[in-house]
C-alpha cells in the first residue's frame, strides 16, 4: 500500500469515527466532561491526520529521515586541545 492509500484509509476510519461520536453525542448529550473529550480529542485526531496529509503530499519532503552513521572509534583529542574543561574538574590534578 502507498502512503497515500493508508492516509485514504485512515480518513475513511476517520469519517466513521466522527458518525459515531456523533451518534453519541445524540444519545448521551454534549455536555458532559467525558462527551466533550472524545470530541475533542477526535478533532485533534482530524487536525493531525490533516497535517500528516500535507506534510506527505508537499513536494521535496524527505519520505524516511536520513540516517547519520557515528563511528564507534574515539575522537580525536588534538581537537580539544585549545579548549576549557569548565564544569567538568581538573584533569590534571588540584593546584594546576
Amino acid at each position: 500500500m502507498s502512503v497515500q492509500d493508508d492516509l485514504t484509509s485512515v480518513q475513511r476510519c476517520l469519517d466513521d469515527l466522527f458518525r459515531s461520536v456523533g451518534r453519541l453525542e445524540k444519545q448521551l448529550g454534549s455536555g458532559g466532561l467525558d462527551m466533550r473529550r472524545v470530541r475533542a480529542d477526535a478533532d485533534h485526531l482530524r487536525e493531525s491526520v490533516a497535517l500528516l496529509s500535507a506534510a506527505a503530499s508537499s513536494p521535496g519532503t524527505p519520505r524516511k529521515p536520513e540516517l547519520v552513521t557515528i563511528p564507534d572509534t574515539p575522537y580525536d583529542r588534538s581537537l580539544w586541545i585549545d579548549t576549557d574543561d569548565e564544569g567538568l574538574g581538573a584533569h590534571h590534578g588540584p593546584g594546576h
